[in-house]
């Protein structure tokens, strides 16, 4: 038996995805994501992004948050400025030097630099919560970042990004240009300044889409597109949704670092060896691209498997946690206590003898065999009451559901 999380957040809707696309989900799936870029206005999606994050939320982020670099830059002309620039030391009973300065922070914005914050899905509630919704709807992790460009700025020069992006207007306008690719499906470690010359050259041409984005617009781009944005006559605040999407060359790697166990691989090469003689290296080749594949057509696709989910299970958080009240809940676990599985979290169950394994984010569980039915049920994703669950004493279920939330894995809930 072998039985996967039905992913805690998401559902077949895909709530977050449509927030983000006027189209299907099946149809952005098949034609827009990884290909083609998608516009998205306003009247095409449920409703705007003032939920998720406003000008006044930014303020507080920048004034009362007590941010610290990394999770602030700023931009100007197209370079990143010293971020000695916008902070300080924290002041009395804060023993840190970098925390951000919000006079400093007004200058440079008022003098036409670009604010950026960054990983707000790790410290804005309203998109920690999105981020969760939308990295399990697209099977991909997801960060975010805010770009704040003040009244007719140009933050970044024309660039590519190595992840896809969703663009969420959230305030202002800002005239966006979009080019093709020069760099297809560029790779983590195949950044744009690799290619800066042809950069250039592609962003003198014409646009594949010069657009206004106003507020509750979004824009699709599939990593390795051209884009540069300038802000209108306002302040123009957008949330850039980055997917650091899985591709072919993650289940390379992942084949690559298995392959590592093989002892005919990791042979020594003689002595004396010059490894910047090719004519010295071309002996050694064909035996080990020979070997190369005959390992690969071996490696067990449970092994890959388990190599690649541990890197999106480890990129995605679930939903937060109340450390106190989940200790408290630990405690007076009884009968008619109401629990569910985290949401958001990332699981597996498997049979091992007369053990269940429950497999999650960098840890597993090993429990009785027994409890195995009971288990898929409490991680159903749906409220469940100690006391009805199926095949285990009242005693064995309070035990059960004390280590589960003792292991952060179920969350107290109302009924």
């Amino acid at each position: 038996m072998a039985t996967s999380s039905p992913a805690g957040w998401s559902t077949p809707d895909r709530p977050a995805v449509r927030r983000c696309v006027g189209v299907e989900p099946d149809e952005f799936a098949a034609t827009h994501w990884g290909k083609r870029p998608l516009l998205t206005p306003a009247g095409g999606l449920p409703k705007a992004f003032d939920d998720l994050l406003t000008l006044d939320d930014i303020d507080e982020l920048l004034s009362r948050r007590g941010l610290r670099t990394p999770f602030v830059r700023v931009a100007k002309d197209g370079a990143v400025l010293s971020s000695a620039q916008f902070t300080r030391g924290g002041g009395v009973g804060a023993e840190i030097g970098d925390q951000v300065a919000d006079d400093k922070v007004a200058r440079l914005f008022d003098g036409g630099a670009t604010v950026v914050l960054q990983g707000l899905h790790r410290l804005w509630p309203p998109l920690v919560d999105f981020a969760g919704q939308l990295g399990v709807d697209l099977g991909h992790p997801v960060q975010i970042n805010a770009y704040i460009t003040p009244p007719s700025s140009q933050g970044f020069a024309a660039h590519y990004d190595v992840h896809d992006v969703f663009v969420l207007q959230v305030a202002g306008q800002k005239r966006w240009r979009v080019h093709a690719p020069v760099h297809p499906d560029p790779l983590r470690d195949q950044p744009w300044d690799q290619h800066a010359d042809a950069v250039a050259a592609r962003a003198l041409e014409t646009p594949v889409i010069e657009e206004t984005l106003n507020p509750g617009d979004a824009l699709y781009l599939p990593r390795g597109y051209l884009h540069s944005a300038t802000a209108l006559g306002e302040v123009s605040a957008h949330l850039t949704v980055g997917v650091h999407v899985l591709t072919r060359y993650t289940l390379v790697e992942a084949l690559l670092a298995l392959a590592g166990q093989n002892a005919d691989l990791r042979a020594t090469l003689p002595l004396g060896i010059d490894a910047a003689d090719p004519d010295q290296l071309a002996p050694h080749l064909p035996s080990t691209v020979e070997a190369l594949a005959r390992v690969l057509r071996t490696i067990p696709p449970d092994e890959v498997a388990r190599r690649v989910r541990n890197k999106v299970w480890q990129g995605t958080r679930p939903e937060p946690l109340s450390p106190l009240a989940q200790a408290a809940a630990a405690r007076s676990v009884g009968v008619g206590s109401v629990v569910r599985l985290r949401a958001g979290l990332r699981y597996r169950i498997t049979e091992s003898g007369d053990r269940v394994v429950l497999e999650v984010p960098g840890d597993e569980l090993s429990l009785p065999a027994f409890t195995g039915v009971a288990l898929a049920d409490v991680l159903s994703g749906a409220p469940r009451v100690v006391g009805d669950l199926p095949e285990l004493s009242v005693d064995d279920q309070e035990v059960l559901v004390r280590r589960l939330l003792r292991e952060g894995i179920l969350v107290p809930c109302d009924r």
